[in-house]
């Protein structure tokens, strides 16, 4: 069965309403019948949705890749030409200006009805007439609203998006659910397998924004030969399975693998996929909001920060409620698909300039109640998921490229990445065992920064019972975590006690200055930054953006990083700061706020290449999952690195009172580890 009839259903049950809903659009632009200013507002809004209803019809018809790249990339220009940076300022999709044309309230509404009817975009491009055929009657019936002569109400249009919300919960859970674990769902796999890459008209096939970074990039990797196009996949692929293989997890009971990519990537994907066929493994894309299943360039990251929130004007314990329930159901109903996800294979890229939000009073924001109701959903959720795909059952790999962005010498980089990922993990296996032979001494290892980092951080390692067949630290190459270069721990709660600092960092696509957590037995006591002038508004965005609106969170991971190679990289380019957390957690110490690396698999045995189990899975926090879950996870871990330049010391403080150094002056000095410091020369 394919993903078009597996949809048919729901196709068939708004075959008569579509057309009705996409001829009443057609008309809005010509009336009169409401007032200015909400006028302009219904206008630009409906010549939205007819510009999408024009692309389903034409796409069905098979027209629409009939047309020029030229003509595609105008399409594209006219679908996000309001939302790009030069042109946001007076766009009804911007907070602020909605609110200054429209008024407080009503503005606010509008502008999160305007952000909601743009994610069209992914639905006209797989012909979804069911969710276009919503979006536009939801549309319509807050039009009508202001049509009246006594006018409307801002609670009147809060409760249509409200019941909007909660009436079609169980249609989006099913189609994410269902893209998530079912290959016969997938029209991205679909797409990647048999459409022609050689011609660049495909990137606008999926719906998702098209800009110059997607076009070189896959021009770019359209001009490799195939062998090159196949080693970057089998680099990709053999870090999965041999992620499996340490785990020691059974691949030959899993039947899909969940591919994350960039789009402009899909040579590489394709030759994945065949590889990932030999594993007996059917590609699956997940399918979210304005995606489907592939990322791209954002036209505007600032769009993307204003609209984070907008759920808070639906969200309740009543939906939370209901979104659970659709899971649940959801995942039941496919429970045999379910068990046979075997985990994420993600391709990630780096390059943009890190951008820095602008915070705005105009933006809808959780409030304290519902900042807990998406702690509470994050946490329930991740259990019913972890009951139909068991942790200890599943694995995953992360890789990264640049993007034509990152600057005049892409392809240099580019290829030195390529290097980057293919370093000799035996060489680094070998030296980080060293470093691990002096790691598993420790009772605390204290890390000091120099210069303008005021790092002074002292963490505490689990003791072990029999060093001859136990250690506190993972000795991670390159397989599931791309390229190879790190030892980490799950370090002790009680007696992890500083300051951790760092004077720039780039996260999640997001640049934070002067970056500071303050710990107390492993738990964050404070926070701040400086990307903002006032101390509220910084410490609001790291309750969202870091905490995710937890009030504290504790140190999940200590790890030191031994990639000086991509050190070295980062410095020589002046990219550093663009590098991926994937890549820079390499860099340098990092630790982990949020879970530990282990969560929902502690109980699950983990050996190093010598042989010892990794006992430091569990802390303080995630043992209680043995008594309520709830209060063992926190759904997130964002790593935070302290880069070379920034690192005076890391010493081991070992029970009977010695201090070994590891690292001295930003320089390794274990004896074995040599090698390691000539890229820092």
């Amino acid at each position: 069965m394919s993903y078009q009839e597996i949809y048919q259903p729901y196709r068939e049950e708004v075959a008569d309403r579509y057309p009705l809903v996409a001829a009443r659009i057609l008309e809005i632009p010509g009336e009169e019948t409401v007032a200015e200013p909400f006028r302009s507002y219904f206008r630009k809004a409906a010549e939205f949705i007819n510009l999408m209803y024009e692309t389903e019809r034409e796409i069905a018809a098979g027209t629409f890749f009939q047309k020029s790249i030229e003509e595609l990339q105008d399409w594209n220009d006219r679908v996000y030409g309001d939302i790009f940076s030069g042109q946001y300022e007076e766009s009804f999709g911007n907070p602020a200006y909605a609110r200054k044309v429209l008024g407080s309230e009503f503005g606010g509404l509008l502008c999160m009805l305007y952000a909601e009817i743009r994610k069209m975009t992914a639905y006209a491009a797989e012909n979804g007439i069911y969710e276009m055929t919503i979006y536009g009657e939801l549309f319509v019936e807050i039009y009508n609203c202001f049509e009246g002569e006594e006018g409307t109400t801002p609670e009147e249009i809060a409760k249509i998006l409200y019941w909007f919300a909660h009436d079609y919960t169980e249609v989006f859970t099913e189609r994410e659910i269902s893209r998530m674990v079912n290959p016969e769902d997938d029209f991205t796999a679909d797409l990647i397998e048999h459409a022609d890459l050689s011609d660049l008209r495909y990137l606008y096939r999926f719906g998702c924004p098209v800009g110059k970074n997607e076009r070189e990039l896959a021009s770019f990797l359209n001009g490799l030969p195939q062998e090159k196009i196949d080693a970057m996949a089998k680099t990709y692929t053999e870090g999965y399975r041999i992620g499996f293989e340490v785990g020691r997890k059974d691949l030959s009971k899993k039947k899909t693998v969940e591919i994350c990519s960039p789009l402009g990537f899909e040579r590489v994907v394709r030759a994945a996929i065949c590889n990932f066929a030999k594993m007996g493994l059917k590609p699956v894309f997940r399918s979210s909001g304005r995606r489907n299943g592939v990322s791209s360039t954002s036209p505007n990251e600032q769009y993307e920060f204003d609209h984070k929130a907008d759920g808070a004007v639906f969200l309740d314990k009543a939906y939370v409620e209901r979104r659970l329930e659709c899971t649940l159901s959801s995942l039941e109903e496919r429970k045999g698909l379910a068990a046979g996800y075997a985990g994420p294979a993600v391709i990630e890229t780096f390059g943009r300039e890190p951008f820095t939000p602008k915070s705005k009073p105009e933006n809808y924001e959780y409030d304290e109640k519902q900042q807990k109701l998406n702690v509470y959903f994050s946490n329930k959720n991740s259990q019913l998921v972890n009951q139909y795909i068991k942790g200890e059952e599943r694995s995953f790999t992360i890789i990264a490229y640049p993007v034509p962005e990152i600057g005049p010498k892409f392809e240099e980089i580019f290829e030195k990445t390529v290097e980057l990922n293919n370093l000799d993990y035996m060489l680094y296996r070998e030296m980080q065992q060293k470093l691990i032979d002096v790691l598993d001494l420790a009772e605390f290892v204290k890390i000091r920064g120099k210069g303008a980092n005021r790092t002074d951080l002292t963490v505490a390692i689990r003791p072990l019972e029999n060093p001859q067949k136990e250690t506190a630290f993972e000795n991670c190459v390159a397989d599931v975590n791309i390229p190879v270069g790190e030892v980490f721990t799950s370090p002790k709660l009680a007696g992890t006690n500083g300051i951790l600092h760092v004077t720039q960092v780039f996260l999640k696509q997001m640049k934070y200055l002067d970056l500071e957590l303050a710990f107390e037995d492993g738990m964050i006591v404070s926070y701040n930054c400086k990307n903002f002038e006032t101390e509220a508004e910084n410490k609001k965005l790291l309750k969202e953006q870091l905490l995710f609106h937890h009030d504290s969170l504790p140190m999940g991971e200590f790890a030191i990083g031994t990639n000086t190679v991509a050190y070295k990289m980062g410095r020589d380019y002046e990219i550093g700061a663009r590098l991926p957390i994937l890549i820079a957690e390499k860099t340098g110490p990092h630790f982990a706020i949020g879970d530990t690396c282990y969560t929902w698999a502690e109980d699950t045995p983990v050996y190093n290449p010598d042989g010892k189990e990794i006992v430091a899975r569990d802390n303080e926090i995630s043992i209680l999952r043995k008594e309520d879950p709830q209060k063992a996870y926190f759904n997130c871990h964002t790593d935070i690195t302290i880069p070379y330049d920034e690192l005076d010391s890391i010493t081991v403080l070992t029970r009977d009172g010695r201090q070994i150094p590891v690292i001295a002056d930003g320089k390794f000095v274990v004896p074995g580890t040599e090698p390691l410091n000539e890229p820092l020369e």
